[in-house]
C-alpha cells in the first residue's frame, strides 16, 4: 500500500522534473534497450546478406500491426486509468485494467491466426520480391505467432506506466532485450538457423518479458486488480478506452502503412534499396522509441493533473517535456547527419548500393528529427487528456495524413530521391499542424 501511495504522490504532488525523471527515465531506458535489440537483430541478419535483411524489413510493419492491438487497449486504458486515479475511483479503474488486458489478448489471438492463414498474399502486398519471399515466410511464420506475447507485454506496459510503475516496465523490456541480444548470434550463426534463428530469439525474449509482467500481477504489486471477475466490457468502458485507443491504433497502422509504402516504392529499385531503407527505419526507431519512452512518464503526470484540475502543474509538465525532448532530438539528429555513413555501414555487409541509399536517407531524416520531440509531446498530450479526436488527427499526421500523399506523389516526380525525402517532408508538415493545435489547446487551458 505504501508503494502505491508513493506512486500516486509522484503523479500528483512531486516536483515536475522529479516526476518526469522517475516515471520517464526507466521506461525510456527500457525502450532504448528494446530498440537496441531491434538494431542488433538487423545487424546480425544483415550479415546474412541483403535478401534476409530485406525480409525482416518487409515483415516489420506486419508485426507492428499486431502489436498495435496491445497499444489500442493499453494506451487507451492508460489515459483513462490516470484520470481515474486522479479522481480516486479505484473500483472503476480495476474494471478498466482487466477489460483492457483480456480484450487485447483475445482479439490479438484472432488477428494472429488470420495473419498466419493469409501470410503469403499479405507479404506480397507489403512489397516482398520473389527473391525475398522465402526468407520473409520463414521469419514471419515464427515471429507473428510470438506476437501474442508482445500484445500482452505492450498492454501491460501502458497499464503499469499509468500507475507510475516505471521500474517494472523497464525491467520487463531490459530482460527481454538482453535475452534477445544474447540469443541472436547463437541461433543465427552457431546453430546455423539463419532468419528462423532471429525469429526464435525474438519469441523467447518476448516470453521472458511476459513472465516479468505476470509476476507483477500475481504478486499484487499493481494498484489494479486483474481479476476475471473485474472483466466488464460495458459500453462506457469500451467508449473511454477506444476513444483514445483507436487513434493510437490508427497511428500504429499508419506507421506500418508508411513502411509498407516505402518498401513498395523501393520494390522497383531492387533488394538493396529495400534493405537500406529498412536499416534506416530501425536506426531512427532508436531515437523515436527513446522519446516515446520518456513521454510515457509525461502522460500519466498530464492525465493525473488534468483529472485533478491542477492546470498549473499540467502546463509546467508540458513546458519541461518539450525542452528536454527537443534537446535530445537535436543531439540524435546531429549524430545521424554527421555519422550517417559509419552507422549504415554496420548493417550493409559491404553492399555499396545499400550504403549509399541508407546514408543519404539517414542524413535527411536527421534534420527532420530535430522537430520530433515537439510534435510527439503534443500528440501524446491530447491522448493523455482524453481528447480523442484531436489526438487522432495529430497522431495521424506524421505517417498518414501528411505522409501518404507525399510518398505516393514524390517518387513519381523525383524518382528514388522522392522515397528518401518523403518522411522528412511529412515531419515538417506535421509540425506546422501541431503548432496550430497546440495554440488552441493552451488558449483553452488559460481559460480554465
Amino acid at each position: 500500500m505504501n508503494e502505491q501511495n508513493n506512486k500516486l504522490k509522484l503523479l500528483g504532488s512531486a516536483p515536475i522534473p522529479k516526476a518526469l525523471v522517475s516515471l520517464g527515465i526507466p521506461i525510456m531506458i527500457g525502450m532504448l534497450i528494446n530498440a537496441l535489440y531491434n538494431l542488433v537483430d538487423a545487424y546480425f541478419v544483415g550479415g546474412l546478406g541483403e535478401r534476409p535483411m530485406g525480409a525482416i524489413s518487409i515483415v516489420f510493419p506486419l508485426g507492428q500491426v499486431v502489436v498495435g492491438l496491445g497499444l489500442m487497449f493499453g494506451n487507451g486504458a492508460a489515459s483513462y486509468l490516470s484520470r481515474l486515479l486522479g479522481c480516486k475511483d479505484k473500483n472503476t479503474a480495476d474494471k478498466v485494467a482487466s477489460t483492457a488486458l483480456y480484450s487485447s489478448i483475445l482479439i490479438g489471438a484472432i488477428l494472429i491466426i488470420f495473419t498466419v492463414i493469409f501470410l503469403k498474399p499479405i507479404l506480397l502486398l507489403l512489397g516482398a520480391t520473389e527473391t525475398i519471399m522465402p526468407y520473409a515466410l520463414t521469419y514471419a511464420r515464427i515471429y507473428i505467432l510470438s506476437c501474442i506475447f508482445n500484445v500482452f507485454n505492450v498492454t501491460m506496459n501502458n497499464i503499469a506506466a499509468s500507475e507510475g510503475a516505471a521500474k517494472t516496465t523497464m525491467s520487463a523490456l531490459l530482460l527481454g532485450a538482453i535475452m534477445n541480444i544474447g540469443l541472436d548470434p547463437l541461433f543465427i550463426y552457431t546453430f546455423h538457423m539463419g532468419v528462423a534463428g532471429a525469429a526464435i530469439a525474438t519469441a523467447i525474449s518476448q516470453f521472458i518479458s511476459t513472465l516479468v509482467y505476470l509476476s507483477y500481477i500475481l504478486r499484487k504489486k499493481s494498484a489494479f486488480t486483474f481479476s476475471p471477475k473485474a472483466f466488464s466490457p460495458t459500453r462506457q468502458i469500451f467508449t473511454e478506452i477506444l476513444k483514445i485507443g483507436i487513434p493510437t491504433l490508427t497511428f500504429q497502422l499508419l506507421t506500418s502503412l508508411s513502411i509498407a509504402l516505402i518498401n513498395r516504392a523501393a520494390n522497383g529499385y531492387g533488394d538493396a534499396v529495400i534493405a537500406g531503407m529498412g536499416a534506416v527505419t530501425r536506426i531512427t526507431s532508436m531515437g523515436t522509441l527513446v522519446v516515446f519512452g520518456f513521454l510515457k512518464g509525461f502522460q500519466p503526470v498530464a492525465g493525473f493533473s488534468y483529472g485533478a484540475k491542477n492546470f498549473k502543474r499540467l502546463r509546467q509538465s508540458i513546458k519541461i517535456s518539450i525542452l528536454w525532448s527537443t534537446v535530445f532530438c537535436i543531439i540524435v539528429g546531429l549524430l545521424m547527419i554527421l555519422f550517417s555513413e559509419q552507422i549504415i555501414s554496420q548493417f550493409a555487409n559491404g553492399n555499396e548500393e545499400m550504403i549509399l541509399i541508407g546514408q543519404k536517407s539517414l542524413a535527411v531524416n536527421g534534420f527532420s528529427f530535430f522537430l520530433f520531440g515537439f510534435y510527439t509531446v503534443y500528440s501524446s498530450l491530447f491522448l493523455a487528456l482524453g481528447k480523442g479526436t484531436a489526438g487522432f488527427i495529430l497522431g495521424a499526421c506524421r505517417q498518414g495524413i501528411c505522409f501518404v500523399p507525399v510518398i505516393v506523389l514524390l517518387p513519381e516526380i523525383l524518382g528514388i530521391n522522392g522515397i528518401l525525402y518523403a518522411q522528412p517532408i511529412a515531419d515538417i508538415l506535421s509540425v506546422i499542424v501541431t503548432v496550430f493545435m497546440a495554440l488552441n489547446l493552451h488558449n483553452k487551458l488559460s481559460d480554465s
